[in-house]
């Protein structure tokens, strides 16, 4: 029998013996599951999963063939565990955006690397790895389909662990070219789609009165989107999901998706500066409009965490209170902020590498909170300040207050909800501490060595 263990490494945001986030505020990772659906029956296999974010891996560990998922954030630990594995005799495989984006940077650290999306790639690796022929690097076959693939192995986790494990996928991909994005650079801007059908019976497989679509943006095709939403209406359950502010514009795809109790939906505001917007290819977003946006869903009783981005090059030392305020005042349920990230292989990091801005290619500090270039109108100090600033304000008592009643939707979730992200908002400078940035490595010392 074989022995197949499949691993998501720890980064510092979700490291279950300190990290901000506490084990019951994180969902279930599909990608894991899925690649263990995928394990071809003629390979007589016995599968284990961990994720690292909520459970330590075993010292006395056996595998025949190891496989990581690994995002640029953990990139450095998912090496540091490689070279462990290997160096016990153990083949590793490394996939995932980060190597997606830079196989190069992969390589070396791997017996093997999947490159793209891996339904067709994994289950030929495990074949070849099953009559000793394993090749050093499997890319996406061009006519990839989502269409008639096996449902996930949730039951490889323990759904105690995890705030849900009731998260699905119809969609992989976006339309849109943002220049910060990892989606374009990786896997193009044409999206991939799983049959409708296949989705109501996974989910009628996998039952529960709430779900999560981990979409990037599932209403990138209107007309697919049209279709699931009205499967959706028979089923009577709430769903969460992502969308681009677009959606408010297409009046009858939005009451569909609230016909299908839509309850929640993240969207990308990212900036209150135009110029910002259209630097980064999201001209489509529209400040003017963003009370518009945030009124009309309430209307519908769709709740919404608004992500906003810090650092981009039109941001002065006024923009960290200016959106927070704003934040407040539209009475966004959910506000989130992050510090723009140069993802290796996006736009974004071609230009400011060009422009000679990147100021470290320490991987772990690619998680959205750390500064890892120079901004153009901040100091690295005054942009991780800021950030931590606009945080803190959005979540004292008296903002959330505010915020949820003053929307008036879905009031104890939102309570919840707030409540957690006001643990996040208090706890941001224990974990990410950024005063090295000009020495290039952190000290020893910090947190977020212990963490990652």
């Amino acid at each position: 029998m074989m022995k197949i263990v499949l691993i998501s490494p720890k980064g510092p945001l979700y490291h279950h013996r300190g990290g901000i986030f506490r084990k019951n505020l994180r969902y279930a990772p599909l990608t894991l599951t899925t690649l263990a659906a995928l394990v071809p029956d003629s390979i007589n296999a016995q599968i284990k999963i961990y994720d690292e974010g909520i459970e330590n891996i075993p010292d006395d560990l056996e595998a025949d063939l190891i496989g990581m998922t690994v995002i640029t954030g953990n990139a450095s630990r998912a090496y540091t565990l490689s070279s462990h594995f290997r160096l016990k005799g153990i083949p590793v495989v490394l996939g995932g955006p980060h190597v997606t984006l830079v196989p190069d940077d992969a390589k070396e650290h791997a017996d093997s690397i999947v490159v793209g999306y891996a339904e067709d790639t994994w289950p030929k690796l495990l074949l070849d790895f099953s009559k000793g022929q394993l090749k050093s690097q499997y890319n996406q076959e061009p006519n990839l389909s989502l269409a008639n693939r096996p449902f996930p192995k949730r039951e490889l986790l323990d759904s105690k662990k995890f705030l849900t494990t009731h998260v699905f996928e119809a969609t992989r991909g976006c339309i849109h070219s943002c220049d910060f994005c990892v989606v374009p650079s990786a896997w193009g801007t044409k999206p991939f789609q799983k049959p409708v059908e296949e989705i109501i019976a996974d989910i009628r497989h996998h039952w529960a009165k709430r779900i999560i679509f981990i979409d990037l943006n599932i209403i990138a095709d209107g007309d697919y989107a049209a279709g699931l939403f009205e499967a959706l209406i028979p089923l009577r359950l709430k769903w969460y999901g992502l969308a681009t502010t677009l959606l408010v514009n297409d009046k009858p795809l939005l009451e569909l998706a609230a016909r299908s109790v839509c309850a929640g939906l993240l969207m990308g505001f990212d900036s209150i500066t135009p110029h910002n917007l259209k630097l980064s290819r999201k001209g489509f977003n529209s400040p003017d409009q963003s009370g518009d946006v945030v009124s009309v869903l309430h209307k519908y009783d769709i709740t919404l965490q608004a992500c906003f981005t810090f650092g981009m090059d039109s941001d002065t030392p006024e923009i960290f209170m200016d959106t927070a305020k704003l934040a407040v005042a539209l009475k966004i349920d959910l506000p989130r902020f992050a510090i723009v990230t140069p993802f290796p292989g996006t736009a974004l990091y071609k230009r400011l590498s060009s422009e000679e801005r990147i100021l470290s290619k320490n991987w772990e500090l690619y998680d959205g909170q750390h500064v890892v270039f120079k901004p153009m109108q901040l100091t690295p100090d005054e942009l991780l300040a800021g950030h931590e600033r606009a945080w803190k304000y959005t979540y004292s008592m008296g903002s959330m207050w505010k915020r949820v009643f003053g929307s008036g939707i879905q009031i104890p979730l939102s309570i919840l909800a707030n409540l957690g992200y006001r643990f996040y908002a208090n706890h941001l400078y224990s974990y990410y501490n950024c005063d090295w940035i000009t020495g290039f490595s952190p000290p020893s010392n910090q947190k977020i060595t212990e963490a990652a």
